[in-house]
């Protein structure tokens, strides 16, 4: 029961602060109580921000309070502004002239600083004396995250109120129905896809303001996507057209109202998995100097990417080990890397699998690796247009990306043969000669097989790129 009533007070402290009303005012100003005469102006905060030691008679007490809330100002023909309502008291003393009061912005770092003086012959007259002083000019926007301070002037040390306050933001009726920020608008759609163009509508937002619009991709932040374009206020057409590069998940629409901090809607239309295609995945840049390849992602998406040797014989691509990295991170990069036409990209997602063999084209050195059979001897050559370091192995190929080493590795440089010397027990279609680069971190191992028995004084070679380097494949589980 307690915990029903702890819920039912909860709602309706909820309840009374976003339906709270707040006051309005016509003019803002600055006043004192006592029938002090007081008066106000800009302060840049500097050099009252130095302290000064209190005099033995000043009372740490002779500031005494401070309290903050927000007043509405309309005046008939222009919008609502928000503004902050400051009240603070004070103890009259003859070694205090006045007043600092201090708004700082946690959210823009922007700070607003006024200064207070009191007519010294009637301060006098009431030392002493507490006296409120009530300033309300200070405007602020929506939801806005605010750090206020109030000093003596001169500044003594340790004499000095501070506060946090938060402004209320739209969900507050009063704040959502009169403040422009809050009205940010309505967007509507319409797709041409020949063309590559969104057409906006926009509605429900002030006829008199100007209203931005723009193509952004929604990352923790939407980041731009193009150019923005206005809607003018003054302008009955409330539509724009915007062109985009291609249609990705998280490209969205996005509009505000052109006011400083004003509230932002979005919409992101296609963030369903419709236009989950193989454009996600078509940023890789490999970089000849570092050997590096990287793939940095359009949209923000849950893949699994990792390295695979594509072979020509079944469309298959046998996964590269300790090559697997998830998206977390902006960037996907591999360094030290084979640029072998056979090494690819794959993309893992739960809708299924996508490869990328940025290096089918032939655009970067490739590698080849040829054998000829003399007696019983296999003579393993590697011929490169680069400087490179391989490894050659006798292997028994038990699974199609398993092959389990038979012998020794021998070490070969381009241009320099090896011998394998083979046993009539080494032959069988499951027995290979496999060959990979040693000088870099990530190479592709290549295999030519059931080449030894009965084949004497013939040759034989592997590394020609695959037919297809671009495809999706149904899932990784089906690739056999």
């Amino acid at each position: 029961m307690i915990s029903s009533y702890v819920q039912i007070l909860l709602i309706i402290l909820f309840w009374n602060a976003d339906c709270q009303i707040i006051p309005r005012i016509e003019e803002c100003g600055l006043s004192c109580s006592q029938g002090i005469h007081c008066k106000s102006k800009p302060s840049g905060g500097i050099f009252n921000s130095f302290c000064h030691d209190a005099p033995a008679s000043l009372s740490s007490m002779v500031l005494k309070s401070m309290k903050i809330s927000t007043v509405m100002k309309c005046v008939q023909g222009s919008p609502c502004s928000l503004h902050l309502n400051i009240k603070g008291t004070l103890s009259l003393d003859e070694n205090v002239r006045g007043l600092e009061i201090c708004s700082f912005s946690l959210d823009t770092q922007q700070s607003q600083c006024i200064n207070v003086r009191f007519t010294r012959k009637k301060s006098k007259m009431l030392n002493g004396k507490k006296v409120q002083v009530q300033f309300n000019c200070i405007e602020v926007n929506v939801a806005q995250h605010i750090y206020v301070t109030m000093k003596t002037v001169p500044h003594y040390c340790e004499v000095k109120l501070s506060q946090q306050y938060y402004v209320e933001d739209c969900r507050n009726s009063d704040v959502g129905k009169y403040i422009p920020a809050c009205s940010a608008g309505k967007l509507a759609y319409n797709l041409d896809r020949a063309r590559k163009m969104v057409t906006v509508n926009v509605s429900n937002f002030p006829r008199d303001q100007d209203y931005y619009v723009r193509l952004c991709h929604k990352w923790f932040t939407c980041e731009d996507a193009g150019a923005f374009a206005v809607i003018k206020g003054k302008e009955s057409f409330k539509s724009v057209s915007l062109k985009y590069s291609q249609l990705l998940p998280c490209l969205c629409i996005e509009g505000w109202l052109a006011l400083p901090d004003a509230r932002r809607v979005q919409l992101c239309p296609f963030e369903n998995g419709k236009y989950y295609t193989q454009v996600l995945w078509d940023n890789i840049v490999y970089n000849p100097s570092t050997q590096t390849l990287a793939w940095e992602p359009a949209c923000p998406v849950l893949v699994m990417v990792n390295l695979c040797r594509f072979t020509k014989s079944n469309d298959h691509c046998e996964d590269i080990e300790k090559s697997f990295k998830n998206s977390s991170e902006k960037q996907v990069k591999y360094s030290r890397v084979d640029t072998h036409p056979r090494l690819c990209m794959k993309f893992t997602t739960k809708r299924g699998s996508w490869l990328k063999c940025p290096f089918a084209h032939g655009e970067f050195p490739a590698w080849k690796m040829r054998t000829a059979a003399v007696a019983e001897q296999i003579q393993v050559f590697f011929t490169s247009q680069t400087k490179a370091q391989f490894s050659v192995l006798v292997c028994n190929r038990t699974q199609m990306a398993s092959c389990e080493s038979l012998g020794m590795h021998h070490s070969v440089s381009v241009g320099d043969p090896v011998s394998i010397t083979m046993s009539q027990e080494m032959c069988g279609s499951t027995i290979c000669i496999q060959g990979w680069r040693t000088d870099v971190d990530y190479s592709v191992p290549l295999q030519i097989c059931d080449t030894f028995c009965g084949f004497h004084g013939q040759s034989y070679s592997d590394g020609n790129p695959p037919k297809a380097m671009t495809h999706r494949m149904k899932s990784v589980e089906s690739l056999h």
